[in-house]
């Protein structure tokens, strides 16, 4: 059961969570006319009076530009002023997630964007783990992942979302944890809800954006972090018989964090992640505030 923090934010005002309805004549529960958010946080482990979030501009202004798609104006600084008061609201104890929703809030039939009243709510709930952190398995997905010739896929907009759901459950009921979705060019895109890297001969490969992903915020920090290190790092088409004889090949994102993949279909990778390792324990220590040099990368909000 997932555990939510007590107070949302809706329309306009901070309320208790369980206070916190929408109309079920709400174009946007109709018609997938929303774009979502999502960032992580966490007390620090040496004052829990301090709150760590991971690159927290840069997820307000992803969710801004999402806005975009959906004809509405909202800031990045508005975003970022609504999550500093919505944690302090709720002064979490433990590590937690953040679910931001814009969305189309007026009372209609209509699919439209315009003469459409627009809002933004936004909730928390404790988070844990999202895969198993000791390894996942994996199928190929039967649905492919759209393309940007027919959705704006450089927005997170929840209509995406009904083929990365398709996806995870077919997955599921085969018996494996996570999808793997091809592209229409029959190339490797991504996961379910998360960005794809593999390893071969000591070089980090994923997807370019060309390849219909989504700019996932935890696949840039990988990016920048292994050039940091000295990994090569190389952004192209991935083909699928690439994965089967990887060294490695790790899921991505901000619920995920890092998570090796120890099979795909009926072949099994390597048990050894030397590279996803070495990434996800600088990425911990990072979000933790335990690297001097990427201090930049986390905000600190104090509880009153």
């Amino acid at each position: 059961m997932d555990q939510f923090l007590p107070i949302a934010y809706l329309k306009n005002q901070f309320i208790p969570f369980a206070e916190a309805k929408i109309s079920i004549a709400t174009h946007g529960l109709h018609y997938g006319t929303g774009a979502v958010g999502g960032l992580r946080g966490m007390p620090n482990p040496q004052n829990p009076q301090e709150i760590l979030l991971f690159r927290l501009e840069r997820h307000c202004q992803r969710l801004s530009h999402s806005a975009k798609f959906l004809h509405y104006e909202l800031s990045a600084s508005q975003i970022k002023s609504v999550i500093v008061k919505l944690i302090q609201q709720n002064c979490p104890t433990e590590p937690f997630y953040i679910r931001p929703l814009v969305y189309t809030s007026g009372l209609g039939i209509a699919p439209r964007l315009h003469h459409v009243e627009k809002d933004l709510l936004m909730y928390g709930m404790l988070l844990g783990d999202y895969l198993p952190s000791e390894g996942i398995r994996c199928r190929i997905s039967s649905w492919y992942r759209q393309s940007d010739v027919s959705q704006p896929l450089r927005g997170k907009l929840t209509a995406s979302y009904i083929v990365s759901a398709l996806a995870k459950t077919e997955a599921v009921e085969a018996g494996v944890d996570e999808a793997i979705l091809m592209n229409a060019q029959g190339k490797v895109s991504e996961a379910s809800g998360m960005n794809l890297f593999a390893v071969r001969d000591g070089k980090l490969i994923t997807p370019g954006v060309e390849q219909d992903i989504l700019e996932g915020i935890t696949r840039d920090s990988i990016l920048t972090l292994a050039k940091d290190l000295g990994i090569p790092t190389i952004e192209r088409a991935i083909d699928k018989s690439e994965l089967f004889i990887a060294d490695e090949v790790f899921l991505c994102g901000t619920a995920a964090r890092i998570a090796p993949v120890t099979q795909i279909e009926a072949y099994r990778l390597p048990s050894h992640h030397p590279i996803s390792d070495r990434l996800k324990e600088k990425l911990t220590a990072i979000t933790e505030k335990r690297d001097a040099n990427y201090q930049h990368w986390v905000d600190s909000i104090y509880l009153h």
